[in-house]
């Protein structure tokens, strides 16, 4: 299928039976201090908060991973766990920040970032302690509940919550073969919402309540084959998970599933697929699509179904990737220029 081009799209009026894309909004784009400017380096941001505040690394000249912090002015603080070889800052809430980095043996280890600098490190019950194993923490809520997975003896993963008092539990959804946590994977309530792949590679939903009870979900147009399947990315403070399904010919289309467990699918206009990333209170979704090129661009989804489309100013054939979105509607991604080097992206409605 020919793909217009935003101009063509625009000026032949929206499509009665699809959503209308509008124009872009303001973009500011930034790089850490230290990021490196070749190919597979860069500014590499995963979360904002709702005061602007953003989290995430930087891949400096020797291809060493740093996390950092940048406030909505636009000033940098650099995160490196004392003695890792690399670090990776990955969430943050309630000037806590959660990552983890790997050691001298090339284990991972969790940790959290206090508001008075000193950090907390920590490993899973029953992670594996062989290099490529270990924990790995992906989010933190305002109570301190930290969510990620671990990887065992065997090189299988599991998911795990610990609670601000350094309590663990562990968890596989039913039927779960690996798991496979996520950034914006916890929410105030202390849900969390993570992804599994069954014994035949098929993907699902699964969100575990603080209570410890596990619901699994899946889209009903996913496909069952290896590859297909359901894969939500983020739950935000309603309870709403985003996220894309993979259906029997293979293609990527968006879905939002409502804290009643009510989905609702849908596709940028023209996009060869469609993957979602972070949503907000008000319902609205950020993510990327990619285009008949396998080129990915940004998108913003109002609540009501209107889909923004845009590209960072810069951005070569590596494309444009959301992957937050604050509750003002500011989104947050990183995008690839024709170096191939990675840089970070504010764009405000």
């Amino acid at each position: 299928m020919r793909r217009l081009s935003f101009a063509m799209f625009v000026a032949l009026g929206c499509v009665a039976s699809a959503p209308c894309l509008r124009a872009q909004g303001g973009i500011t784009t930034f790089d850490a201090p230290g990021a490196g400017a070749g190919p597979g380096q860069g500014t590499l941001p995963q979360q904002i908060t709702a005061a602007g505040t953003i989290v995430g690394n930087y891949v400096d000249t020797n291809f060493v991973t740093h996390g950092f912090v940048r406030t909505a002015q636009g000033t940098f603080t650099t995160i490196d766990v004392p003695g890792a070889l690399r670090t990776q800052a990955l969430g943050m809430t309630q000037a806590r920040i959660v990552g983890f980095y790997r050691d001298t043996s090339r284990v991972r280890r969790g940790y959290v970032l206090g508001p008075d600098g000193k950090f907390v490190t920590f490993d899973a019950p029953g992670a594996g302690t062989s290099p490529g194993q270990g924990t790995l923490a992906a989010a933190i809520n305002a109570a301190g509940t930290v969510s990620g997975m671990y990887w065992d003896a065997n090189y299988v993963t599991h998911g795990f919550v610990r609670a601000a008092d350094g309590s663990f539990a562990t968890f596989d959804p039913p039927g779960s073969a690996y798991v496979i946590a996520d950034t914006l994977g916890i929410n105030s309530a202390g849900t969390v919402v993570e992804q599994y792949v069954d014994a035949n590679s098929v993907g699902h939903g699964a969100l575990r309540a603080a209570d410890g009870t596990i619901t699994t979900f899946n889209v009903p147009q996913a496909g069952t084959g290896p590859g297909q399947g359901t894969f939500p990315e983020a739950i935000n403070v309603v309870g709403m998970v985003s996220g894309n399904y993979v259906d029997s010919n293979n293609v990527n289309h968006g879905f939002l599933r409502a804290a009643d467990g009510t989905i609702t699918t849908f596709d940028v206009p023209q996009a060869a697929g469609t993957i979602p990333a972070g949503s907000n209170p008000s319902g609205a979704t950020t993510g990327q699509y990619f285009d008949s090129n396998f080129v990915s661009h940004g998108f913003v989804r109002a609540a009501d179904g209107t889909i923004v489309a845009f590209d960072a100013p810069g951005a070569g054939t590596g494309g444009t990737s959301p992957i937050s979105l604050s509750p003002s509607g500011a989104a947050m991604g990183s995008y690839v220029d024709s170096n191939f080097t990675f840089h970070g992206f504010v764009r405000t409605p």
